[in-house]
């Protein structure tokens, strides 16, 4: 080891990057992280965890406007952005904090600036220093992607932005017609704003199961949010404060601020990686990896968001935790990608873990549905117009339920236990053996007893 300055040097200060620093240093490697903007990355900076509070508090909204229903008389409310963007910075500050103090506390050590590789093991850091590592981990994430040039783009804002509005816009259009963009849409609906959704495809969430999209879309258009599909924005003009979007089907859009989430790239850029020989992945851009994230050169691996795979922040969490194991711990892991529970934060939130129903009829040659949509029990005394979708997708020949797909609030809750019985193989029969938990939406997950749809393949002449 002599030859070297650490065992493992990690590029990338965000989740991912931390568990693997952490474990590694726990296994008494030499570690160091260099993250050049805050220690957390995407999720906690600016990603999942403040995308959630701005959640939280955007569905304050709807609890007011239902608590008349329940006999409460509440005063005029009044809201304030400020209050909320300051509340919401300090606790990412407490965040990054805890995920300084837990790197210093393995035995890592941080520095505070830019890393790019001068060969497969000499790292020069922004200060000037080089760094020989025997490993290296990068772990450098993924930034938002405004696609191809369009006149106006310079006016655009992204997931990046969003966090750090001096205000909140009365009128907002957004592009995009997944996560971040049905997350925005919703919580500036939450908060009053006029949302205008824009989306090249037929209809939102693309991938996910076909009920789900047309469920969260209808009720998404209830709550006001105007969705256009099938066009894009052509260009953005602004004129004092205010900005005009015009659209490929001939209309336009006044708005306060346009905001576009129609994808993210790995940021390989600029890391010197062509110095390296590091292999990027021609079908997505990414780091070419294989199933222990380990790159085209054999000392250089790779995990979360930069490898493009699946691009969720307790993927690359299990990722690092897998890698520092093999590498350091002898004890060779690779990550299970299959039946990961994931959620969208839309109002009404979405759960789902495991197969769509054209997925498993695409694989299975008997597929049983059960399906129900109904009216939640709050919704009977506020009088809001909500239902909620249920959905388990079964392999009809061994009975095993593939998939499960909740809208509804708390979704993403049922839908992380959920995901142990999809893991683990849980059957229809197991579901139904359940006792089921009065009065709870969840119980409508054991009680289906008879399909409401079956399809069987039938047989190639």
């Amino acid at each position: 080891m002599a030859d070297f300055d650490v065992d493992l040097f990690v590029i990338g200060g965000g989740s991912g990057g931390v568990r693997a620093a952490r474990i590694a240093a726990g296994y008494g490697a030499r570690v160091m992280v260099a993250e050049e903007y805050r220690m957390g990355g995407t999720c906690v900076i600016r990603g999942c965890v403040p995308k959630k509070l701005l959640v939280i508090a955007s569905h304050i909204h709807f609890e007011i406007e239902d608590a008349a229903g329940f006999g409460w008389t509440i005063p005029p409310v009044t809201f304030d952005w400020p209050t909320l963007i300051a509340n919401k910075d300090k606790e990412i500050a407490r965040l990054e904090g805890i995920y300084t103090t837990n790197v210093e506390k393995s035995g890592a050590r941080i520095v505070k600036t830019r890393a790019e590789f001068e060969d497969a093991h000499t790292l020069r850091l922004g200060t000037g220093e080089a760094v020989r590592a025997k490993y290296v981990l990068v772990a450098t994430g993924g930034a938002p992607n405004h696609g191809e040039p369009i006149p106006g783009i310079e006016h655009v804002i992204s997931s990046n932005e969003v966090f750090h509005l001096p205000e909140l816009p009365k009128r907002i259009v957004i592009q995009g017609g997944g996560y971040i963009a049905l997350e925005f849409a919703c919580i500036f609906a939450g908060f009053g704003s006029d949302v205008t959704l824009v989306y090249r495809g037929d209809n939102v969430l693309r991938g996910f199961d076909e009920d789900v999209r047309a469920h969260v879309r209808a009720e998404m258009e209830k709550e006001g949010i105007n969705i256009l599909t099938g066009c894009t924005v052509n260009r953005i003009d602004k004129r004092a404060k205010e900005f005009t979007t015009h659209l490929s089907n001939g209309s336009s859009v006044a708005s306060d601020q346009v905001m576009f989430a129609i994808g993210r790239h790995p940021n390989v850029a600029n890391l010197g990686l062509e110095k390296t020989g590091v292999a990027i992945n021609p079908n997505n851009g990414g780091i070419g990896v294989d199933g222990f994230s380990r790159t085209s050169v054999p000392n250089i691996y790779a995990i979360g968001d930069v490898t493009h795979r699946t691009n969720l922040t307790p993927v690359a969490i299990r990722e690092g935790h897998a890698f520092a194991d093999t590498v350091f711990g002898k004890r060779s892991l690779q990550v299970d990608h299959a039946d990961i529970p994931t959620a969208v934060f839309s109002q009404p939130e979405v759960g789902t873990v495991g197969l769509t129903e054209a997925q498993a009829r695409a694989r299975f040659s008997h597929v049983d549905i059960y399906k129900t949509d109904f009216r939640p029990i709050k919704s009977t005394m506020s009088g809001r117009d909500t239902r909620v979708l249920m959905k388990l997708v079964v392999d009809g020949t061994t009975d095993r339920v593939v998939g499960c797909h909740v809208v509804g609030d708390g979704a993403a809750e049922i839908v992380q236990v959920l995901g142990i019985a999809v893991k683990m193989k849980a059957t229809k029969a197991d579901f139904d053996a359940t006792m089921a938990l009065h009065p709870t939406a969840a119980e409508e997950l054991v009680t289906m007893r008879t399909p409401t749809a079956r399809y069987v393949r039938q047989a190639a002449e």
